[in-house]
């Protein structure tokens, strides 16, 4: 048995960055992991996913190029190229990582399986089929969670897809059906179809996107059937099946009717569960929650003290910067002596469809509900000049003020670089910055965040 001074089961983007981290602070540290190094994130995750998109976009902006008086003639889509290029990217990154653990001494870097023998003692079943015993006095679940694969009827005997499976896919499938349409489902779905794919969303919920505002996800809605996408709301399936063919035919519930549904391809994107049934937490005294998330107090340590829970596998946002944020919180807080805390802190995200959805703060309909006065400023992309020159005249710049304080509660931003925009607005919030005082800046002109002027400027006009 080995004694270290820490534990770290999971290399994605909290446990890696913080073994380097503990590692050169002269730790002795061993960081373990099942599969590869950077988790969700860089192998099957953001960087395959944005990479591959950005491949269905120039598609996207071929296809419509005559709109901006530009000839072009018949194009197709290599997805072996497209494949390819993914690839490359993503070997980059992990490589990158690899690379900087490599050099650390103090580093070990195990891959395989880890569970818990004891209070602090993890067992190591490392893919080489050597087992090894160690301990620390200090232990770090990094383990995210993976796609969740609901339990109907014939899908046991169906070829389906899960978005980590998808993305090796080398061809563009002929009609993909989605179960599901939030965020995951939504990205990868209009990827395929500016790919050149048929695609078709079900969704057991009588709306889109349940955590956004019903504005949002109703113009997120009429974007996507812009775009080619069929969308089955309050819909439940009943029965999958696959044909000698290989076609696969759903029977759905949709409203109260029967629809038969036949595709080439099948993609699950219901939702995600923790990775921790392997770890055998029992053994250790872990508290989960029903769903087998990982209980943590504020400053990320579980119910046994000195093991701490990072990313996806302790629920909440399951965001790349939310894990990479909690390795900062852990880190300053064991080798700084602060006392940083996740409780209150604004997470903003963006959602990669086209234009993308950046979001921060309360929405309006949580605002509401805690019984806020609030004033909502409303801006159609249309209305925005850089929009308009650019051609990217869909979506909404939506924001939720306090009435008395003056001050942002909250915004939503569906539009070209969405993401980009809302982190001005992020750092208002932080800043206490008023809307008024973006009402009045200088922004440069034609910037997407010079529509900002306008969108606040409604509120006194109103």
């Amino acid at each position: 048995m080995k004694n270290y001074d820490a534990i770290i089961i999971g290399a994605g983007q909290g446990g890696s960055p913080l073994s380097i981290k503990l590692a050169k602070a002269g730790w002795k540290v061993a960081l373990i992991e099942k599969r590869k190094v950077g988790g969700t994130c860089i192998n099957d995750g953001c960087t395959p996913t944005k990479t591959m998109i950005t491949s269905a976009r120039i598609a996207y902006l071929i296809k419509h190029a005559a709109d901006f008086g530009i000839e072009t003639g018949p194009y197709k889509i290599n997805m072996s190229k497209v494949l390819e290029r993914k690839n490359k990217v993503v070997t980059l990154f992990r490589s990158s990582m690899e690379d900087s653990m490599s050099k650390d001494d103090n580093l070990d870097l195990f891959y395989g399986k880890a569970r818990f023998a004891g209070n602090k003692k993890i067992v190591v079943d490392t893919n080489e089929g050597v087992s090894n015993e160690i301990t620390a006095d200090l232990i770090f679940i990094n383990t995210g969670a993976r796609p969740k694969i609901p339990q109907l009827p014939g899908i046991a005997r169906v070829n389906y897809y899960t978005s980590t499976t998808i993305l090796d896919l080398e061809q563009v499938p002929n009609h993909l059906v989605i179960l599901g349409a939030g965020y995951i489902a939504m990205e990868l779905g209009q990827m395929y179809r500016r790919l050149g794919s048929e695609v078709t969303f079900i969704e057991h919920s009588f709306r889109l996107l349940p955590h956004e505002d019903e504005d949002i996800a109703e113009e997120i809605e009429t974007i996507l059937i812009e775009d080619g996408i069929k969308i089955y709301k309050n819909s439940a399936v009943q029965k999958v099946s696959q044909w000698e063919d290989n076609q696969i035919e759903l029977i759905i519930n949709s409203n109260g009717n029967t629809q038969y549904i036949s595709c080439s391809h099948l993609l699950i994107a219901a939702g995600r569960i923790p990775n921790t049934e392997d770890l055998k937490l029992e053994n250790s005294g872990i508290e989960m929650d029903d769903k087998g998330f990982i209980k943590t107090d504020d400053m990320l340590e579980t119910s046994v003290k000195g093991i701490f829970a990072l990313g996806d596998v302790k629920g909440g946002p399951a965001f790349t910067h939310v894990s990479y944020n909690d390795y900062l919180i852990i880190s300053k807080n064991i080798l700084e002596k602060s006392s940083l805390s996740i409780k209150d802190r604004l997470v903003p995200y963006c959602i990669f469809i086209d234009p993308q959805l950046g979001r921060v703060g309360m929405t309006e309909t949580e605002a509401r509900k805690l019984g806020l006065k609030i004033k909502v400023a409303r801006l159609k992309m249309d209305r925005s000049s850089r929009g308009i020159e650019t051609g990217n005249t869909r979506g909404i710049i939506k924001a939720v003020v306090d009435e008395s304080s003056k001050q942002i509660l909250g915004a939503a931003v569906l539009a070209e670089d969405g993401g980009e925009i809302i982190s001005v607005l992020q750092m208002a919030i932080m800043g206490k910055i008023t809307y008024q005082q973006i009402r009045d800046c200088i922004f440069a002109h034609p910037t997407y965040s010079e529509s900002l002027n306008n969108l606040f400027m409604a509120l006194d006009s109103g």
